[in-house]
């Protein structure tokens, strides 16, 4: 397989700033040092474009840098430089699990409020420095797997006390593969998610209207006296997936997000919530129509989505990467 390659060198009389600077940078970055003096990383078009901003940086400090692909190190096999990718990334995963197991040993069912709502905050600091791990994981660490299902095992028994507030009956997902639904106009977060949830796991083709009010033979959801809402503390996303028994770490952290979009009870902390409310929030601004709204939320919950079930897989391969010095980035 093929690698991009930074090495640099700064004045040696220089400030130490940018040293350290670049050494945080690199570790940030995932990469790894075979030997002293040059730092690899997977040729993927984001690996180099980072190798490239660091090559300028470098530059700016009056130093060199030079960003090449190799296609093989001698004496060296891709297999062993794999294995060193992995093991860095074993003892970031192996730090957190060991956090993450001292949360887990603080549940237990008598838990107050206030208490339940600390674990919470400490399980979403954990679940974004998972993130950030994941995100450089590019040969799939198996202590990640191990690491996120302690994270969800923590997840779980946090909401196990609402869930059973919330009763939800189960439904089977084959009787509405036909339904016509319906919800109300100017369709926001919890309708946008659940019309993504319909014609993902139930019927693409859908037909789904926006009225006030619902035919009889119309399925009703996000609506007052729906077949599918808000139960207990859950908004109508978290209803129907919690009915139509769709259980994924995706999905669940997907609903946490329109939760908290949606309810504002401060019960969720995920990065991605803000950035997911600016962009709704903006559509409503813009006065786009009920179908355009579902588009483009379609298309958004598809993308959150599909980021939320691929963390920490390998990325796709970059653009041909070519040799550059002094922080020339091509």
């Amino acid at each position: 397989m093929s690698w991009v390659v930074f090495s640099y060198s700064l004045p040696p009389k220089g400030h130490s700033s940018p040293r350290v600077a670049l050494w945080r940078r690199l570790r940030r970055l995932g990469a790894v040092s075979p030997t002293a003096g040059i730092h690899i990383l997977p040729a993927r078009e984001e690996c180099l474009e980072a190798f490239q901003w660091l090559a300028e940086e470098v530059q700016h400090a009056k130093g060199e840098a030079l960003v090449m692909r190799v296609e093989q190190f001698e004496g060296l096999s891709d297999a062993e430089l794999m294995d060193r990718f992995r093991k860095a990334r074993a003892e970031d995963y192996t730090d957190l699990d060991a956090q993450a197991a001292a949360l887990e040993a603080q549940l237990n069912p008598e838990l107050k409020p206030a208490e339940r709502s600390h674990l919470r905050e400490m399980l979403e600091r954990l679940r974004r420095q998972y993130a950030e791990v994941a995100r450089i994981d590019f040969f799939d660490a198996p202590e990640g797997g191990l690491l996120t299902a302690r994270l969800g095992r923590i997840a779980q028994a946090l909401a196990a006390v609402e869930r059973a507030a919330a009763s939800v009956t189960p439904t089977a997902l084959e009787a509405y593969r036909e339904a016509r639904w319906v919800t109300r106009p100017r369709p926001h977060v919890d309708r946008l998610a659940c019309i993504w949830l319909i014609r993902r796991f139930i019927n693409p083709a859908a037909d789904i209207r926006y009225a006030k009010t619902p035919e009889p033979d119309e399925v009703a959801f996000d609506m007052r006296e729906g077949a599918f809402g808000h139960r207990g503390n859950l908004c109508t996303f978290e209803t129907m997936v919690a009915a139509f028994g769709l259980d994924d770490q995706g999905l669940r952290t997907m609903g946490e997000i329109v939760h908290e979009i949606d309810l504002r009870d401060g019960r969720y902390a995920h990065p991605e919530t803000m950035g997911v409310d600016e962009v709704l929030k903006g559509w409503l601004l813009a006065g786009l129509s009920d179908r355009e709204l579902e588009s483009h939320g379609v298309a958004l919950f598809e993308g959150l989505y599909t980021a939320l079930t691929r963390r920490g897989r390998p990325g796709r391969r970059g653009r041909t990467i070519t040799r550059t010095s002094e922080g020339e980035r091509t």
